[in-house]
């Protein structure tokens, strides 16, 4: 049985947030770690973080994918953005061993005037300070459209990030492919599904791909814009999204809504797509 989730807010505190999707008809979801766009970052209740983690058990939840915040740049040409950004992977990544085993997803970063290959040894080298062989997270750096100067537009800056990673830590790392994003990036899911997939695994490897941001987008292939949009309301369509749930190189692998919903409209697309893994 997919898991299909969508994002919550955690204003409500951990369980509530478990509550909601169960309510929502989903078994997973994501959450930010903190502000989205800030850098506010409340302590967890160990009774609600307790509390959301025997729930999740109970009701056969699948993975949840926790989200870092858009502000964190681990190669920022701004020393103070960097230390920020730094600041927030490690926090965020001990914040996370509260909730064991499950995922911490974040943008890789934007190189800005810098030299890209510069900031990817940047960003592997944050990630290997802070992921330990010991750790029960997963850390997933995230597939993106390639809007400005963002790094991970393909899937060879995505396997140059995690061939730096320390072999004793490489199992602690993965992917979380975003369907809106390497769409407006210009892998082309509408038409080659098969051939995008072979691709990743040839460059990355399935093996690496731990969960799926599930979006249509308001932009032709190739783009690099970056616009999400409703289910089958965009330009990849809701036959090339059906496709995606039921391809069995995908399955396993929680899926996460991040279209431009409201919680209504969540229940029914996570009702839509559980209609299609029938």
């Amino acid at each position: 049985m997919i898991d299909i989730g969508c994002h919550l807010s955690v204003s409500k505190g951990y369980l509530a947030m478990g509550k909601a999707m169960e309510d929502l008809g989903g078994s997973t979801f994501a959450f930010f770690t903190r502000n989205p766009r800030g850098s506010a970052a409340k302590a967890p209740d160990p009774e609600d973080v307790q509390a959301l983690n025997d729930f999740c058990k109970v009701h056969h939840f699948g993975k949840l994918v926790a989200h870092a915040p858009y502000t964190m740049n681990l190669c920022s040409d701004k020393d103070r953005a960097r230390e920020f950004a730094e600041t927030c992977f490690s926090e965020d990544l001990k914040k996370m061993e509260l909730f064991p085993g499950n995922y911490f997803n974040f943008h890789p970063g934007n190189a800005l005037k810098q030299d890209r290959n510069a900031c990817i040894d940047w960003i592997a080298e944050v990630m290997n300070r802070y992921i330990t062989p010991e750790q029960s997270t997963v850390v997933l750096l995230e597939t993106m459209a390639g809007k400005g100067t963002e790094i991970g537009r393909t899937f060879e800056e995505i396997a140059a990030i995690l061939g730096r990673i320390d072999e004793d830590k490489r199992e602690k790392t993965g992917v979380c492919l975003d369907t809106c994003h390497i769409w407006d990036g210009g892998y082309d899911i509408q038409s080659s599904l098969d051939e995008v997939l072979a691709e990743f695994d040839r460059t990355i490897g399935l093996d690496r791909l731990y969960a799926v941001h599930l979006n249509d987008s308001k932009n032709p292939c190739g783009a690099h814009k970056d616009r999400h949009e409703k289910l089958g309301e965009g330009e990849i369509g809701r036959d090339a999204l059906c496709a995606v749930v039921q391809h069995p190189l995908l399955q396993g692998r929680p899926f996460i809504l991040e279209t431009p919903n409201e919680i209504e409209g969540y229940r029914k697309e996570i009702s839509l797509v559980k209609s299609w893994e029938q």
